[in-house]
């Protein structure tokens, strides 16, 4: 063995300069470089513009996407500082622009609240952009500075005179085409994160306008998070006026709304310095222990409640609730990278202590929406304790009968949830075909009979009562409602796969919203994927392609007439639509069923070839919002909803 000592030295250590280390590994800062990192790059520089607002110092901020796919950033807050740093001895600006962890974040006189990236986003979204160009105005002058890939281009200039009221920081930047290989900006991506800061920050009016197309939005909610909450709630009826509570407790200013509605889903946002913290935290369960305790309190003191009658727990007085928590935190303690789960075991405590009172006074100033609520609540535990049973009886006919697992289930031999897969297949031809053509060692393959029941519109009793859906939760093993452990799961990837035609897309969403209501860890914990089976086979000759939409269809096309001579026109058998162009076949598949094992193995399920979309949750609120109108009573959202997106479905037959 050679002596590996002497071979490293010094010399093996590369020291990253500047902004070096961003670009070597982008995805540590952004968290990855594709459509989702794209568009977090404007969040980031949309976010030092929030903090100029949080500290009283702005209240209009315009995003704007450029025809070149750059964006525009622009705010009337101080405007970022551009003299010389004592220290530094370069200007303010460029340290802000160039300098990980520089900016007014760390000095709490000048920013008490702030979100971002711990201090790093502006100068990380300098380092992948393959340009960015600032301009400052304050003290009566505009003054500019760009940069390349992170690199200043000249010293910060003073470029023109402004009015002496006039401050605030334009920022423009081109993401690096070498680092984001996807690059187009999507209206609806940033106009959603810009409506969800509009709420949560009543004071501040955000425009945005692509000029692109000409589309443009403008939002600013002055009733903040009452209007936050009635927009979640747009298509469900609810019981009762909103409940506001908005005050400060041991320095952390609280602002909270929510209501009961005719749904048996919970719909709980949380938000710390106008951060989503999706996997909640401290502020989270101090509302919970809250609204607990005190509903609890109420319906005995009231007599809505009967000693030795049915008891309530926490998923009662929560079933049907949509509400929205913000709290602003000077020091707060995230736990993990991605800022998603609060940990200040104070802010526990300023939470439950302050919706503890103002929810006691809300009831005891409005006794008929008390009724309503405990109403409900006693409702949901009724359903809970039918669920309850009925998931007894399958535990005692399995320890019965020995069948734990669904008989229609064709399992996988490996055991490591970790190197296991399971397809979730519709329709037993498909799921033929799909057993056939599987790597039986780590792919199971679990087929469905028919569309299951829209969980949207049921009670957890009923759902308990599908076939589908108990098969699905049988081969998971992760348990469902208050059972539910996703580190139980027997698999570390479940994929959807649905034919390509409007049964197969409501098959799907059927299914996402199955996972989105009651197994969302698994969403979370990014276990979700939904494959992509191709939509047209294109063969010439011996030559076999693939496509997997129209464009690629024609690029085949396209490729295929500029290689030599074409052939005699051809036929195929197995195709459940053909076109035959001067020796090239197409074959448009209609269903998975029409492809046989290998061709099913070969598109859609080798890992080595195979594409496959994972599931995630961007912005709960929104997804929340979209499961609701696409699968909720209201019938008017989901007509508009289906007109204003038909534009982005490609074609199919229907």
């Amino acid at each position: 063995m050679a002596n590996s000592s002497n071979e490293y030295s010094a010399k093996n250590i590369n020291v990253l300069k500047g902004l070096e280390a961003v670009q070597k590994r982008p995805a540590m800062y952004i968290g990855d470089v594709g459509t989702r990192g794209l568009h977090h790059l404007v969040n980031e520089v949309v976010d030092n513009s929030i903090d100029e607002a949080l500290a009283g110092y702005a209240n209009n901020i315009l995003v704007t996407i450029n025809k070149d796919e750059s964006v525009t950033v622009e705010d009337n807050g101080r405007g970022i500082p551009v003299d010389i740093h004592p220290d530094e001895k370069k200007s303010a600006l460029e340290i802000v622009m160039t300098v990980l962890h520089a900016g007014g974040k760390f000095d709490k006189n000048t920013y008490k609240v702030s979100g971002g990236l711990h201090g790093v986003g502006v100068s990380v979204v300098n380092a992948l952009s393959e340009w960015l160009k600032v301009e400052v105005k304050r003290d009566g002058k505009v003054y500019f500075q760009e940069y390349h890939r992170g690199v200043p281009v000249k010293p910060v200039k003073e470029i023109d005179k402004s009015k002496k009221n006039e401050t605030g920081t334009k920022t423009t930047f081109l993401p690096d085409k070498e680092i984001f290989k996807q690059n187009k900006f999507k209206f609806d991506t940033l106009a959603e994160r810009m409506r969800e800061l509009a709420y949560l920050n009543k004071n501040i009016t955000i425009k945005i306008k692509d000029e692109r197309n000409g589309e443009e939005e403008t939002y600013h909610f002055k009733g903040g998070l009452i209007e936050f909450v009635k927009y979640l709630d747009e298509t469900r009826e609810p019981l009762h006026k909103t409940v506001y509570i908005e005050g400060e407790k041991d320095n952390t200013p609280i602002e909270i709304a929510f209501q009961y509605n005719n749904s048996y889903n919970e719909n709980i946002f949380s938000y710390v310095n106008n951060i989503n913290t999706h996997e909640g935290g401290t502020h989270l369960v101090g509302f919970k222990t809250a609204l607990t305790r005190t509903l609890n309190n109420y319906a005995y003191k009231n007599g809505l409640l009967k000693e030795g009658k049915i008891n309530l727990t926490g998923d009662d007085f929560r079933e049907g609730l949509t509400g929205v928590i913000s709290v602003k935190v000077a020091e707060p303690q995230f736990e993990g990278q991605t800022k998603t789960k609060l940990g200040n075991s104070e802010t526990k405590s300023a939470v439950e202590t302050m919706v503890g009172e103002k929810l006691a006074e809300f009831l005891e100033e409005n006794p008929g929406v008390g009724k309503k609520i405990i109403e409900k609540c006693l409702r949901a535990a009724e359903a809970r304790e039918a669920a309850r049973k009925a998931r007894d009886l399958a535990r005692r006919k399995n320890a019965l009968d020995g069948m734990n697992l669904p008989g229609k289930l064709a399992d996988c031999s490996i055991t490591d949830p970790e190197h296991c897969e399971i397809y979730i297949v519709e329709g037993d031809s498909a799921g033929g075909s799909a057993k056939q053509g599987r790597d039986r060692r780590f792919q199971a393959i679990l087929p469905l009979k028919g569309k299951i029941l829209n969980v949207e519109k049921a009670k957890l009793n009923k759902i308990l009562e599908n076939n589908e859906i108990k098969a699905i939760i049988s081969a998971i093993g992760a348990g469902l409602g208050a059972d539910f452990d996703a580190a139980k799961a027997r698999y570390g990837k479940i994929i959807l796969m649905t034919d390509a035609d409007v049964d197969g897309s409501h098959i799907r969403t059927l299914l996402l919203t199955f996972f989105y209501r009651h197994m969302q860890d698994l969403i979370n914990e990014g276990k979700i994927y939904i494959a992509q089976p191709p939509l047209y086979k294109i063969k010439k000759s011996k030559q076999e392609f693939y496509a997997f939409d129209d464009n690629e269809r024609d690029e085949i096309l396209k490729r295929l007439k500029s290689n030599g001579k074409e052939s005699e026109e051809e036929t195929e058998e197995n195709a459940s639509e053909e076109t035959s162009t001067k020796g090239v076949l197409i074959s448009r598949y209609k269903g998975l069923g029409e492809m046989n094992p290998e061709q099913l193995w070969e598109t859609t399920m080798n890992p080595e070839t195979r594409t496959v979309l994972q599931v995630n949750l961007e912005s709960a609120a929104a997804a929340d919002k979209i499961f609701e109108t696409l699968m909720g009573d209201a019938v008017e959202p989901r007509r508009e909803f289906i007109e204003k997106n038909a534009k982005y479905v490609r074609n199919l037959d229907i």
